[in-house]
């Protein structure tokens, strides 16, 4: 998650999980504010040759395998987009601090508000890391695995319905995308993308109305794209844009890089790179014994043992990510629509809020938080200033157990015939089940004070299956159109860096998979990009509109935000968390061919 975010919203493991229910141990009253870190270092020494010929060593923090799908377009979680990101992800666009997208990248973007135009210009002689031209066609490739109706990418999302055309190829009645166009033929440099109407959100980079990354369509155009995801070009030799290329990977486990000398930017230093995983539990000591350069999903509750380590500066920005309870309110059609349903258990709003308030983020914040993860009042990260509503105008769930149990009580939910536990409306037994996924003995920890809580608040509340579930599990169930097992379950995100929220939260999103659906919430997505939201202090209003109003209906409830932060050893050279840093990869140096 260093350098550009090309991509759309991603699942976390439980790596980024890891204080789930925190809040930062500060002086704050609300324990909202994080500690302070430079987003940079840079040793006072120099890279010398001799360390740019050792191995740069980064760990991936995570209890379980990496997926293993190179490609961003069929990317579904953060430990993938970690483990490749040597690569370069296809990241066509550079950006500013504010993600705004600048001239310089792989490829310029031009809008013409007057047309409802995008067009993308590659730069020349652009190459994959094979030797392979970068052309037009790979820029509209991606569209057409994201959307086609039998592909296994989760990044479709409605507001790519404003390109003309794609709604029709994404219900199979088109087998082209008719709004993205080749002027110069699809082998040369430029494609323009029609829109019916051009968005604010098009000024920056992983919006959701066009995908800021290429996929190579040459070299998998005879793997049919709903096979993709299993084929040989995808799991055992990818090929990438960015500074390095894949050498080697161990399913899983790790990957190797090398410089890509088909590289169209600087040259790259170091010459070689591995990214291991290395589980939560075993991070401090990794990190003692000086196994590791930097790491990718740092673990909050393990801060204060690393942060006085000798020979690292610890280095943060704040995060696109954030986590959150949802809950199981409907299901998803055939055609991919979130449907809310009208007898679900957790169909009740009121029973919702009064599970969110009886958690006391607050106290946990005292014990665990370490100024990493600090309590989430919304669900749009406070990296967005403008947009985020704040904790004074939007609380969140501050912990309030007699509130709690006045909502379940107005909502009709009571104890009969001296059970020890609530029973539904109806009469019927409440059984409210947690899908958790396993992690540290600190995250199980906190899965059971949740639980603990809902009991003392009168529900009966318990482990789907008796135990956290293994990561890839647990996302392959939530994933499914229609699953009751998991009635309330915890998860993380990383999200784009425009904070359009339609991916997640959107009638269609694959990622809305507590499948909860609205027309007041579709109405506020929609007028996010509107024309009138050209202005912003009318886009600023509609998105804090739209915050308060999913904290009421509480069918998502914000848990935790939190910073990127990672120890950064002392032999290493340009390292920077900043978004305007371009080449994250390419700058990095070492000054010694050891860990210091």
């Amino acid at each position: 998650m260093f350098g550009r975010k090309s991509k759309k919203w991603v699942v976390l493991s439980i790596a980024a999980l890891s204080a789930m229910g925190l809040a930062a141990c500060s002086k704050g009253a609300n324990g909202n504010k994080p500690v302070h870190m430079s987003e940079s270092y840079s040793s006072s020494k120099p890279a010398t040759k001799a360390g740019n010929k050792s191995t740069l060593k980064v760990a991936e923090i995570n209890d379980a395998p990496f997926a293993g799908i190179p490609y961003p377009s069929l990317q579904s979680n953060g430990e993938d987009s970690d483990v490749y990101s040597p690569g370069g992800e296809g990241g066509l666009f550079n950006q500013n601090k504010n993600y705004e997208i600048t001239k310089g990248g792989l490829a310029n973007l031009k809008l013409n508000k007057k047309n409802n135009t995008a067009t993308i210009t590659l730069r020349k002689g652009a190459k994959w890391s094979n030797g392979m031209k970068v052309t037009a066609k790979d820029v509209e490739y991606p569209y057409e695995i994201i959307a086609n109706k039998n592909s296994k990418s989760q990044q479709y999302t409605t507001d790519m319905n404003d390109i003309n055309g794609m709604k029709a190829y994404h219900a199979g009645k088109a087998s082209k995308i008719s709004g993205i166009t080749f002027p110069d033929g699809p082998k040369g440099r430029v494609t323009v993308i029609h829109y019916n109407h051009l968005t604010p959100a098009l000024k920056y980079n992983g919006n959701d109305f066009m995908w800021g990354a290429v996929e190579p369509y040459e070299y998998m155009k005879n793997v049919p794209i709903s096979k993709l995801m299993s084929a040989p070009q995808v799991r055992k030799h990818p090929i990438f844009t960015g500074p390095y290329k894949l050498k080697k990977q161990v399913s899983g486990e790790s990957t190797s890089w090398v410089p890509n000398k088909h590289y169209w930017g600087p040259k790259p230093k170091i010459k070689h790179i591995n990214i291991q995983v290395v589980s939560t539990d075993n991070f401090t000591e990794a990190m003692k014994t000086k196994k590791y350069d930097f790491v990718f999903g740092a673990p909050s509750t393990q801060y204060p043992r690393v942060k006085t380590l000798k020979d690292y500066s610890d280095v943060a920005h704040p995060g696109l990510e954030f986590s959150y309870f949802g809950f199981n309110v409907g299901h998803a059609t055939k055609s991919g629509k979130q449907v809310m349903g009208k007898h679900m258990k957790m169909d009740n709003q009121n029973l919702r809020r009064a599970m969110l308030y009886a958690v006391n983020l607050n106290e946990l914040a005292k014990k665990f938080g370490h100024g990493i993860d600090y309590r989430a009042n919304t669900l749009i990260p406070p990296v967005f200033k403008q947009y985020h509503s704040s904790y004074k105008s939007t609380p969140g769930f501050n912990y309030n157990m007699s509130k709690a149990k006045s909502l379940l009580k107005a909502a009709g939910y009571k104890k009969r015939h001296g059970s020890k536990y609530v029973s539904q409306p109806n009469g019927k037994k409440l059984v409210v089940h947690l899908g958790a996924m396993s992690g540290s003995a600190t995250a199980d920890a906190q899965y059971q004070y949740m639980m603990q809580q809902w009991r003392k608040l009168g529900i009966d509340a318990k482990y789907t299956n008796g135990k956290p579930i293994e990561i890839n599990s647990f996302y392959s169930n939530l994933e499914k159109p229609k699953q009751s097992s998991m009635d309330v379950f915890l998860g993380a995100f990383s999200t784009n860096s425009e904070p359009t929220p339609t991916d997640f939260f959107g009638i269609e999103s694959p990622f809305n998979m507590g499948h909860f659906a609205s027309k007041e919430n579709t109405k506020l997505l929609n007028e996010m990009n509107s024309k009138k939201s050209f202005n912003l202090k009318y886009r600023v209003k509609i998105f804090k509109k739209w915050q308060k109003y999913m904290n009421k209906v509480a069918a998502y409830g914000p848990d935790t935000f939190s910073l990127d932060w990672s120890p950064v050893n002392h032999r290493v050279t340009g390292f920077s968390y900043s978004p305007a840093d371009n080449n994250f990869w390419g700058k990095l140096g070492l000054n010694s061919s050891s860990l210091k």
